[in-house]
């Protein structure tokens, strides 16, 4: 699906809240009660990489890695370094989105679980590979998380050159957002609050038809006036409209069970200075226990670090649930907040990426759609392919902070 300015965020249509906490039931796999079960899930041979979509572009060399004896974490790395050295992915590393002030700062954390350790850095700038940063950590200091200016002096002491991440195509979003969009910045009381209110305008019916084609004008017209190429400014309006959570996660098994996973991002877009989503954060973004299994998130990170994601999905498994199982049941945490308000999960997405120590693996998210596709993760167990997720909700979130319903989904 191509986008352009007249089919901004279309998607299919939203699915119902009356779905309800339940949308989602499996059956335990092996037959048993989730609570009967309580021996840690077999070794099966298996080698298994389980990533967000982005990852399917080294996923191929980390597996064939891991075939040739090469260490779980240092595979998931391989995966995730990628994505931070690449300037077209403006979610992670190098070429990743600023702050609301223009600074790139990436957040990385990882678990090694033939040694159980951990390793985790936040807030960081001037870095590129925050995944290595934080497998420094792990390897070379006494501490689990190291954190922004800490963290780089602990990064150039071990000779990580420190560059400038803001490629000119980022700087030139930033600038379009800084002119247009941040009247509507993460100032102010959160989504979570009582007291926030959803926005006339941004649900159907659509009444808002020429405001938005208004700002939607005024979006083109100053992206053509900073210099955006014009094969780039449907990209450009999109990140201003919506902003990217970012973040990639990666979990991997190899044949003697042995088990890793990693996060990296550059957070979220336009956040404020300072801010740590749940990325780096040990037990939210990324869990891995050797004897159970390994989960990570890409999404809201508030709302993840709040439910303790990826330690509830781990312990969750440990309880004998499948990863699907697992994962559902931590999105129903989520919605379970908002009961009282359900109308505020239409802004809240979460991906979970979930690899159990025999094999098994799920993919699962709050909402079905985002940017007009069914969200997808990939998958490399000896072949390699995009699998669709499962969603608890049917549908697609709209951008927050909220914008004006799109009028022309309806055209």
């Amino acid at each position: 699906m191509s986008f352009s300015r007249r089919n901004f965020l279309t998607t299919s249509a939203l699915g119902s809240l009356a779905l309800g906490l339940d949308a989602q039931t499996t059956k335990v796999t092996d037959g048993k009660a989730a609570e009967q079960r309580s021996e840690a899930p077999r070794v099966s041979g298996k080698t298994v990489i389980v990533t967000k979509y982005t990852g399917n572009q080294t996923i191929d060399k980390a597996h064939e890695f891991l075939l040739n004896g090469g260490d779980t974490l240092d595979a998931a790395i391989m995966v995730g370094k990628a994505q931070e050295d690449d300037p077209n992915d403006d979610t992670v590393g190098y070429g990743g989105l600023p702050n609301e002030d223009g600074e790139v700062e990436l957040d990385s954390c990882c678990m090694h679980g033939p040694t159980r350790r951990a390793g985790s850095v936040g807030g960081v700038r001037k870095i590129k590979n925050v995944s290595l940063l934080a497998q420094a950590v792990m390897n070379h200091t006494g501490h689990v998380m190291l954190v922004a200016e800490g963290a780089q002096k602990f990064g150039k002491a071990l000779g990580f050159p420190e560059e400038n991440l803001l490629t000119e195509k980022s700087r030139k979003i930033w600038l379009l957002w800084k002119e247009n969009g941040s009247d509507q910045d993460w100032w102010g009381p959160s989504l979570a609050d009582p007291s926030w209110k959803v926005p006339p305008g941004t649900q159907p019916p659509p009444s808002m038809s020429e405001i938005f084609k208004e700002k939607m004008d005024r979006l083109y017209a100053r992206a053509e006036a900073l210099g955006i190429a014009p094969e780039d400014r449907d990209h450009a309006v999109r990140r201003v409209l919506r902003p990217p959570t970012g973040t990639i996660h990666v979990s991997v098994l190899n044949a003697k069970g042995e088990m890793s996973g990693m996060t990296t991002t550059s957070g979220l877009a336009w956040k404020l200075a300072g801010r740590l989503g749940d990325s780096p954060i040990i037990g939210a973004g990324c869990y891995t226990d050797q004897d159970v299994g390994s989960a990570g998130a890409t999404g809201a990170g508030e709302e993840n670090i709040k439910v303790a994601g990826a330690h509830s999905i781990v312990e969750n498994m440990r309880r004998g649930m499948s990863p699907r199982e697992a994962g559902m049941e931590v999105l129903k945490r989520i919605a379970h907040a908002y009961e009282k308000n359900p109308a505020k999960l239409r802004f809240i997405d979460m991906v979970y990426y979930i690899l159990r120590r025999d094999g098994e693996y799920a993919g699962v998210s709050l909402w079905s759609h985002d940017g007009g596709r069914h969200h997808r993760f990939a998958v490399h167990d000896g072949k390699s392919r995009l699998e669709d997720t499962v969603a608890l909700f049917e549908g697609e979130p709209l951008p927050f902070p909220p914008q004006p319903y799109d009028p022309f989904k309806h055209e």
